[in-house]
C-alpha cells in the first residue's frame, strides 16, 4: 500500500479524527441551514411589507386629497434585500436596520430607528457559516493535527516512524494533509450546497472557499510550528489554545475598543435628539426662523414662502427639513467616523486572521458595514426625491390629482 493510501487508511481508522471531522460537517450544515432559513424569512417579510405598503398607500390617497396630508399620512417602504450569498454571513443584518417605512417628515428621526433585536443574538450573534469558518474551524484544525508527533512520542513510536519513513518529514505532512483536506471538504460541502439552493453564482462560493482554505492553511502552519517542538500533547494543546484565544477573541476585542476610542463618533441618539429638538422648537419660533435656513437650501421657493394663516403644510415640511439640517453636522460626523473605523479595521485585521476571514465573508455576502452604509445612502436619496416631488405642490399650491400621484418616485433597492 502506497504512502498516501496508507495514511488515508489510518485516517479512516482514527475515531477521534473522524469525530472532529463529523463535528465540522454538522456545524457547517447547521449554520448554512440557519442562514438559508433567515434569508428566506427576510425575503418573505419584505414581500409581505411590499404588499401591505401598496394597500396602505392606496388607502392614504383615498382619504387625503391634498399635498400636505397625503405626504403626512403616506408611508414609503424602503428595504435592502439579502443577497443570494447572505446565508453564509449575515453580518450587519443582525445589528443594523435593513428596512424602513419613511415619511416626508425629518429623516434623521426615522433612519436610526430599528426593530428590537433578540437580546441573546445581540450578545452572541448568529450561528452562521462565517462564525464556523472564523471561530470554530481553527479549533478543529488544532484538535485534528496538534498531537500527530506528540502522540507518537508518547507511544514510543516517533523515532521508529521517522527512521523507517522514506520521506522523513513528509510522513507528518501527508498525515496532516489528509486530515486538513477532509476538514476542508466537511466545511465547504455544505457551503456549496447552500449556494446552489440559494441560487448564488459560483463566483461568491469560490471566493469564500478561497478565504476558508487560506484560513485553514494559516492555522495548520501555526499548529505545525508548535508540533515541531519536543512538547507533550497537553502542552501543545495548551499553547495552541492560547494562540487561538488571543487571535480569535482577546485581540479583536482589544482592537475594536482601541479603534472606537481613537475614532469617536456621535451617538445615533444624539442625532435624533438634535433633530427632534429643532423640529419641536420650530412651533414656537417666527416663521422666518424656519424659512430663512430652508431657503438657503432651496432658493427656488423664495417667492412662495408667505403664509395666510397660522399653519400651512409648506411651513410644516420646511421646518422638518430644517430639523435635518440642524442635525446634519452630527450625522455627517457619524457617517465619516464609521467609514474611518472601517478603513482602519481593514488594515488591523490583517494581523487577526479570524476577524479577517469573517470580514471577507461578509463582504462577499454584501452584509458588511459598507453594504449597510449603501442602503442608508439609498434611503437618503429616496427621501430627497420625495421632497423634490412634494415641494412644488406644497409651495406652488398646484392641484392634487391622480396624474400627479403617478409621478411619485418609487424606491429602488441598492444595486448589487
Amino acid at each position: 500500500m502506497s504512502g498516501p493510501l496508507r495514511e488515508l487508511w489510518f485516517l479512516s481508522r482514527d475515531r477521534a479524527a473522524l469525530f472532529w471531522i463529523a463535528i465540522a460537517l454538522i456545524a457547517a450544515s447547521v449554520s448554512v441551514n440557519f442562514g438559508l432559513a433567515e434569508v428566506s424569512s427576510q425575503r418573505a417579510e419584505i414581500e409581505r411589507l411590499k404588499r401591505g405598503d401598496q394597500i396602505e398607500r392606496a388607502v392614504a390617497l383615498e382619504d387625503h386629497r391634498d399635498w400636505g396630508s397625503a405626504a403626512y399620512y403616506t408611508f414609503h417602504l424602503t428595504y435592502d434585500p439579502p443577497s443570494d450569498f447572505a446565508f453564509a454571513a449575515l453580518g450587519q443584518r443582525d445589528a443594523a436596520p435593513w428596512k424602513h417605512r419613511v415619511r416626508m417628515l425629518a429623516l434623521e428621526g426615522q433612519i436610526y430607528e430599528t426593530d428590537a433585536a433578540n437580546p441573546d443574538f445581540a450578545l452572541i450573534g448568529r450561528f452562521d457559516f462565517a462564525f464556523v469558518a472564523a471561530i470554530l474551524s481553527p479549533l478543529l484544525v488544532i484538535l485534528l493535527v496538534q498531537d500527530l508527533r506528540a502522540a507518537e512520542r508518547a507511544g514510543g513510536r516517533y523515532e521508529l516512524l521517522s527512521a523507517t519513513s522514506a520521506t522523513g518529514a513528509g510522513l507528518w505532512f501527508s498525515r496532516a494533509a489528509w486530515r486538513m483536506g477532509a476538514l476542508a471538504i466537511a466545511l465547504l460541502a455544505p457551503l456549496w450546497i447552500g449556494a446552489g439552493i440559494s441560487g448564488s453564482g459560483p463566483g461568491a462560493a469560490l471566493l469564500a472557499s478561497g478565504a476558508v482554505v487560506a484560513h485553514l492553511a494559516f492555522w495548520w502552519a501555526i499548529t505545525a510550528a508548535v508540533n515541531r517542538r519536543d512538547w507533550s500533547a497537553p502542552v501543545n494543546l495548551t499553547a495552541l489554545m492560547g494562540v487561538w484565544l488571543a487571535l480569535a477573541i482577546v485581540l479583536p476585542a482589544l482592537f475594536k475598543a482601541g479603534v472606537d476610542a481613537a475614532i469617536p463618533v456621535p451617538d445615533g441618539g444624539d442625532i435624533v435628539l438634535a433633530q427632534r429638538e429643532a423640529v419641536n422648537d420650530a412651533w414656537d419660533l417666527p416663521v422666518s426662523a424656519t424659512m430663512d435656513p430652508f431657503l438657503e437650501r432651496h432658493p427656488e421657493w423664495a417667492g412662495h414662502t408667505g403664509m395666510e394663516g397660522t399653519f400651512e403644510w409648506k411651513w410644516y415640511y420646511a421646518f422638518q427639513q430644517v430639523g435635518d439640517q440642524t442635525a446634519e453636522p452630527l450625522s455627517q460626523a457619524y457617517r465619516a467616523g464609521r467609514e474611518r473605523r472601517e478603513r482602519v479595521a481593514d488594515v488591523l485585521t490583517w494581523a487577526l486572521p479570524p476577524a479577517k476571514v469573517e470580514r471577507a465573508l461578509q463582504s462577499i455576502a454584501r452584509t458588511d458595514a459598507r453594504a449597510q452604509a449603501r442602503y442608508e445612502a439609498q434611503v437618503r436619496a429616496y427621501h430627497a426625491a420625495l421632497r423634490a416631488y412634494y415641494y412644488p405642490g406644497l409651495f406652488l399650491d398646484t392641484p392634487f390629482d391622480d396624474a400627479a400621484v403617478v409621478e411619485r418616485p418609487n424606491y429602488t433597492p441598492p444595486s448589487s
